[in-house]
């Protein structure tokens, strides 16, 4: 090897630990960004479960809660208008748990009736 295949071979490796330190300084940043989401994230989930905690009683959380389970989109939008009402100031006490069968029932789509007919 010769005295300019050397100096080549230097300046290929410091550019490649240049890179690397590079990549790893945009790592971490990365990962610092996504840490503070995932902080905003969960301190909006927790401002809404306190929010829905004041607004429904202890029956009406459980039913939302089992909904959640089976329909996600369903309780989300639930959610979602129980939570635009009180921002609003139209709810004026907890909402119980026949009142929130009620809006489930204005909320859900009708369901179709399936029928089954042997010739």
């Amino acid at each position: 090897m010769s005295v300019s295949d050397d100096a080549e071979l230097a300046e290929l490796r410091r550019r490649r630990m240049q890179q690397l330190q590079e990549m790893q300084s945009s790592d971490s940043a990365n990962a610092q960004v996504y840490a503070a989401q995932e902080a905003e994230r969960q301190r909006r989930d927790a401002e809404r479960s306190e929010a829905l905690r004041r607004i429904l009683t202890p029956d009406a959380r459980e039913r939302l809660g089992r909904i959640r389970l089976a329909k996600p989109d369903v309780a989300a939008a639930v959610e979602q208008q129980l939570l635009a009402l009180a921002a609003s100031g139209r709810i004026q006490r907890q909402i119980d748990d026949p009142t929130l069968r009620a809006l489930l029932e204005r909320i859900s789509p009708d369901r179709r009736e399936i029928r089954i007919t042997r010739r």
